[in-house]
């Protein structure tokens, strides 16, 4: 059966090809691709990362540092979300209905005018980055971006946390509360604070419920940062657009495109089932 499957995704992926080399006459050239994934650097005489692989690494440092920052936010706020006291519970519930109900693309742009144009110019952070050592900067080109634009790149990242962490606290609210309420009062009965329940009886168990879900958000991630493009983040989605517009290279650049954000998720994903599967045999 998987083999007819696979036949059959073939046969329509070819179909798709003739169908767009017949009707919209499209010469393919995917000889072209290479160049711009890796060019031969004459000054260091080493083969370095063109366009495509240099918006790949920025779409990588824009999603981990992402996922980072929204699972702690999205932690806090779903802690929040199951408080006893209610102003937490207030601040947990107003975080997540306005960033669930707002466009991400609206988020963007108020972040990219009110924090980049206005936050970090009050606070110098461009100048302070522009004051370090050489040896420093180009740390922060590795694990951030590149000095001219780390404001930019910083304001993209506080986007994405901001709207991934709204999801990531529904996930961590709805993980927490699948626990049952003897394990509460067990462990209360144990004389155990607030605190020491969640941490000690609660988290253990609510993790393993949360991991699924969790490894789905993360990979939500990824495919989210596209949209920082708008504001000229240079990751992978806006490289593709600024080749496609220079090369006519419509449909080998997008395929290239899919197939490395694909193995971006395929990655995540495995690497979360892998987890997954220690933690069940750590429980045994």
């Amino acid at each position: 059966m998987d083999g007819v499957v696979g036949l059959l995704f073939l046969g329509a992926m070819a179909f798709v090809v003739y169908r767009i080399q017949a009707g919209l006459h499209y010469d393919w050239n995917w000889g072209a691709i290479p160049q711009y994934l890796l060019r031969y650097d004459d000054a260091s005489g080493e083969w370095v990362p063109n366009m495509l692989l240099q918006g790949l690494f920025t779409t990588i440092r824009l999603s981990v540092w992402g996922v980072l920052l929204a699972t702690l936010i999205g932690g806090v706020m779903g802690l929040c979300r199951v408080s006893r006291r209610l102003f937490f519970r207030l601040i947990g519930g107003a975080y997540v209905e306005l960033i669930r109900n707002l466009p991400p693309l609206v988020l963007i742009f108020i972040f990219y005018f009110f924090v980049s144009s206005q936050i970090m110019p009050l606070l110098r952070v461009d100048a302070l980055v522009a004051g370090t050592a050489e040896g420093v900067q180009d740390l922060m080109s590795v694990l951030f971006a590149r000095p001219a634009a780390f404001s930019t790149f910083l304001s993209a990242l506080m986007t994405l946390a901001v709207f991934e962490g709204a999801y990531i606290a529904e996930i961590v609210r709805a993980g927490i509360q699948s626990i049952d309420a003897g394990q509460w009062e067990a462990s209360a009965a144990l004389g155990l604070n607030r605190w020491q329940q969640l941490r000690r009886v609660i988290l253990p168990q609510a993790v393993k419920r949360i991991l699924p879900p969790l490894a789905g958000q993360f990979i939500s991630t990824i495919k989210d940062s596209a949209i920082v493009s708008v504001i000229s983040i240079q990751e992978l989605t806006f490289q593709g657009l600024e080749l496609m517009a220079a090369t006519y290279l419509t449909f080998e650049i997008w395929i290239t495109i899919a197939v490395l954000y694909l193995m971006l998720s395929l990655t995540l994903s495995l690497g979360v089932d892998r987890l997954e599967v220690r933690l069940r045999r750590n429980a045994l």
